[in-house]
């Protein structure tokens, strides 16, 4: 069946949803079989708002930076950013020895992109929801993952919590009126769609050399082949390579969009095929062949609240070093060391830390803009990378969603072929429950094409426009969500993740800001172009331990 186009996707579904959805109500009547209806009752009304990421915080930077000190104190080491950058820079500082260090959290509560929260008395994440198992240059992520009981190694084969491995239905597509199992399009499809996966599985194993694709980034054995790859979309590299198949190529671009927030017209082909050569290599359906390497573990970790899980657990021994609602105003080296002025956003007060050593564990584009004399490696790297704004919402319904064609229980993670977002993670989907019940939809948006747009766009539109978008965009898969949905809680991402644009990755200039300097140093995925938990770990942990 041919997919509809965008516009007349969201006009039909948007005149489905009218019998149904009175605005500005969440409901105005309850789906047929609802048990409301059979007693002629009317459901509760939908709450909810936005919350977290305080972008009207990081924007005091334009007006705050000439504030008179309130007081001085001293300390070995700052580190600027308590994502998972910065607490894998403490915890390195903290092996060590070194106990004098203190970390600035803008927000009020550490872990970055990998917090979660709660809705309705369910745990929720609110960013990052997932950890793949780490493959075999991933060392660093190995090694926390065994001291958190997650993994371990048994007469030398390698072992998981299975309990905390996500629980199948692991993956479900809703396309051509029905849900199937895995992401890559198959319902529906021609021989043609078949013959492009094959051809694109060959090209994925050509690339995939020993070396050539790892995780972390860093242990790539970069060359010319790798940089060419860098400076051409990935979009345009599919064009050269004659893969054109629209189910082929909606599916890269999902890809694109869920691990770099923006599609294949605005990732290098390094990154594009990076997805799929890094870790679990792309199989067609039907084509029994072996890859021409070992991709590593299709598995992944996960938690209902996503990946706050682990940063709760990396942020409590730093707890009495952290100050969170902490702005940095700016950061200026000195003759004995470097001068941070640090804003407590709930006293109003302006402490002058002096430190003889910084660790930026912020976006780069941030760490330019503290920086009084930013080396010009940083400023190039500032206006080089573009960053994908987010939307992720938490959906909070009290009854079980009703199937359509297909199969009749949620996955774990659910995705509407040509849907507006990228679907949504089921937060009790490691529940042992036998029954459904209420649960918490974790809904994601990337709006990386045009960042700048898509930031305004964020800010522009209200919580209820927000809403009607939502429930647009899912209703193609489940039109009786509107008479279920009781709550919404909005998180936006301004600047959520580094899009590896064409020409980013093999930059002079991130090469440069890699090696840090004597007293500053960078620990952020921002340093990979590539926006995940193994390589913010891996820059924190670098950072940690190379600082003098």
């Amino acid at each position: 069946m041919k997919a509809p186009s965008r516009r007349r996707f969201l006009r039909d579904t948007a005149l489905g949803l009218a019998s149904t959805l009175s605005l500005p109500g969440c409901s105005n009547q309850s789906s047929p079989g609802d048990w409301r209806a059979l007693l002629g009752l009317a459901p509760p009304p939908c709450s909810g708002g936005f919350v977290g990421q305080r972008y009207d915080r990081g924007h005091l930077l334009r007006s705050a930076r000439s504030l008179t000190p309130d007081e001085t104190k001293r300390t070995a080491v700052a580190i600027i950013g308590a994502g998972i950058g910065g607490l894998a820079a403490a915890r390195a500082l903290q092996r060590r020895g070194i106990d004098d260090y203190r970390l600035f959290e803008l927000e009020d509560e550490a872990g970055g992109n990998s917090r979660g929260g709660s809705v309705a008395g369910y745990a929720c994440p609110w960013g990052a929801h997932y950890l793949p198992l780490p493959g075999p240059h991933a060392e660093d992520v190995a090694e926390l993952l065994t001291e958190y009981g997650l993994r371990r190694e048994t007469n030398g084969r390698v072992e998981y919590d299975e309990t905390q491995l996500c629980h199948s239905p692991q993956e479900r597509l809703y396309i051509d009126g029905g849900w199937q199992d895995g992401l890559l399009p198959v319902r529906g499809q021609t021989a043609a769609a078949f013959a492009d996966y094959r051809a694109f599985a060959q090209r994925v194993r050509e690339v995939a050399k020993p070396g050539a694709f790892a995780i972390p980034t860093s242990a790539s054995q970069w060359n010319a082949e790798l940089t060419a790859l860098d400076q051409l979309s990935f979009a345009a590299w599919l064009d050269q390579q004659q893969l054109q198949h629209p189910a082929l190529r909606w599916y890269l671009d999902y890809c694109c969009r869920d691990d770099y927030g923006a599609s294949s017209n605005a990732v290098s082909a390094w990154a594009g095929l990076h997805y799929f050569a890094s870790r679990h290599g792309f199989s067609a359906p039907g084509d029994e062949s072996e890859p021409d390497q070992d991709f590593g573990h299709d598995g992944v970790l996960t938690w209902p609240e996503g990946n706050a899980h682990l940063a709760r657990r990396l942020a409590a021994p730093h707890t009495d070093r952290t100050q969170t609602a902490a702005l940095v105003l700016r950061v200026e080296e000195s003759k004995h060391g470097v001068e941070v002025d640090v804003l407590d956003l709930s006293t109003q007060r302006l402490c002058r830390w002096q430190a003889q050593r910084v660790i930026f564990a912020t976006p780069l584009f941030i760490a330019a803009r503290l920086h009084t004399a930013p080396p010009p490696a940083l400023r190039d790297a500032a206006t080089l990378i573009p960053h994908a704004p987010w939307l992720i919402a938490n959906l909070y319904i009290d009854a079980p969603l009703k199937a359509l064609a297909g199969n009749a229980s949620l996955s774990w993670d659910n995705v509407i072929y040509n849907g507006a977002g990228l679907g949504y993670v089921n937060a009790t989907n490691q529940s042992t429950l036998p029954y459904a019940g209420p649960t918490v939809l974790t809904y994601y948006h990337a709006l990386g094409d045009n960042p700048a747009a898509g930031r305004r766009t964020l800010v522009d539109r209200n919580w209820d426009e927000w809403r009607q978008h939502i429930l647009i965009d899912l209703a193609t898969a489940h039109p009786d969500l509107p008479s279920k949905l009781r709550q919404l809680e909005i998180m936006r991402y301004g600047h959520a993740m580094a899009i590896p644009a064409p020409g980013v990755r093999s930059s002079t200039a991130l090469a440069a800001l890699r090696e840090g300097s004597k007293r500053i140093a960078y620990a952020h995925s921002d340093l990979s172009a590539y926006s995940v938990f193994e390589e913010a770990l891996h820059w924190g942990l670098r950072a940690g331990v190379s600082i003098v």
